[in-house]
């Protein structure tokens, strides 16, 4: 079934029609909520990781090494730059922030930094979209003479390390940030997001995809999301929840079934009958041989979606890896135990069988004359 975008679907305060095809689901897209963690780096983060690659010196103060290669250009300056990093002190190797953990990417608006992150606003200006990198960034350009007051691990003049992901960036509104924005103009941002994203899907370019609806839910964070009542949050979750689900169908399309699980998992935190989310928390439930949890959310969609082909042949096909586990257990059980033993024929004495024959005969005879003396 060709990949089709989630904007090809009925808006997400409308229900599926009866027939609908949640498994054009396998194929299309959907988001809601910030908890993307699909850009984390290998290595456990403990540690800044080890790079081999030359230091490219952006500043006097901050120096870049590149892990991954982005493409495109790099961000002008006001761009809004989403990105995701952790942080260590580097005489101690202390990491005191860690965004990936906390499962939400940092907005930074390229010359408008905080004073403590210019350092790190600097590499960023210096990266394309998707490249990680890590960066060494100068007190004067960190946390300065005192230190920091939210981060007590970091002291007075203390270098830093970061490594750090672009995300993405967003030339649209110059020196604007998410704050500043109505609340229009952050869905108008994230829809934007949304849609290339959809572009980068359909060209089979998972990750590339992955890092645009990751900028779109960026736009409507739990706080934005609070605020909203009515029509507003309707329109917000009308973007937001396609990205989850368009993220959550690049992850299987990538067997990262365990992160396409807990985006189908938002969504129904909001919309507990949302057929597409079902389905494709089904499917990935599946393909880690969680059957019977599996089956619960193929039959949930099937409630909502009585007619849906795929739904129904998602279940056909569950019910015949069942008879086939089936058949398996009992063909291990029999060789186990082995065949059920026969009984063994009696033998028979043939001594014994003369004197039974001899005293038939006697009592016979016996009765026969008997008769006759009667």
């Amino acid at each position: 079934m060709a990949a089709v975008p989630e904007d090809a679907a009925p808006a997400a305060d409308s229900p599926a029609p009866t027939g609908s095809t949640a498994g054009s689901s396998d194929n299309e897209i959907t988001v809601e909520e910030t908890s993307f963690v699909h850009t984390e780096p290998q290595q456990d983060g403990s540690a800044p990781p080890v790079v081999t690659t030359d230091m490219e010196v952006l500043h006097d103060k901050v120096k870049k090494q590149v892990i991954k290669e982005g493409q495109g250009k790099v961000p002008l300056k006001f761009s809004t730059c989403f990105v995701h990093y952790r942080a260590w002190v580097q005489s101690s190797v202390h990491k005191f922030e860690d965004t990936w953990q906390e499962q939400h990417p940092v907005e930074i608006v390229i010359g408008k930094e905080k004073k403590q992150m210019t350092g790190l606003g600097i590499g960023v200006g210096n990266m394309r979209r998707g490249e990680r990198a890590l960066l060494h960034v100068g007190w004067e350009l960190g946390y300065g003479k005192e230190g920091s007051f939210s981060f007590p691990n970091v002291p007075p003049t203390a270098d830093l390390i970061y490594e750090v992901e672009l995300i993405g960036f967003d030339d649209a509104k110059e020196g604007k940030a998410r704050s500043d924005m109505t609340v229009e103009e952050r869905i108008e941002a994230a829809d934007r997001r949304k849609l290339e994203g959809n572009d980068y899907f359909k060209e089979k370019e998972f990750d590339e995809a992955m890092q645009q609806y990751e900028m779109a839910v960026a736009y409507m964070g739990d706080d934005f999301m609070f605020q909203l009542f009515g029509k507003y949050r309707d329109m917000a979750l009308a973007v937001k929840n396609p990205c989850h689900l368009n993220t959550a169908a690049c992850l299987i399309k990538q067997k990262r079934f365990d992160e396409a699980i807990a985006q189908c998992s938002i969504v129904l935190s909001e919309d507990e009958t949302n057929v597409k989310a079902l389905f494709r928390r089904g499917k990935a439930k599946a393909e880690l041989g969680q059957t019977e949890a599996a089956r619960e959310d193929f039959l949930k969609a099937k409630k909502h979606s009585p007619e849906d082909k795929e739904i129904l042949r998602e279940l056909r096909l569950l019910a015949e890896q069942d008879k086939a586990m089936y058949q398996k257990q009992k063909e291990l059980y029999k060789g186990l135990f082995g065949p059920r033993p026969q009984p063994k024929p009696k033998t028979t004495n043939p001594l014994l069988v003369f004197w039974q024959w001899l005293v038939s005969l006697i009592s016979y005879i016996s009765k026969m004359f008997t008769r006759k003396n009667d």
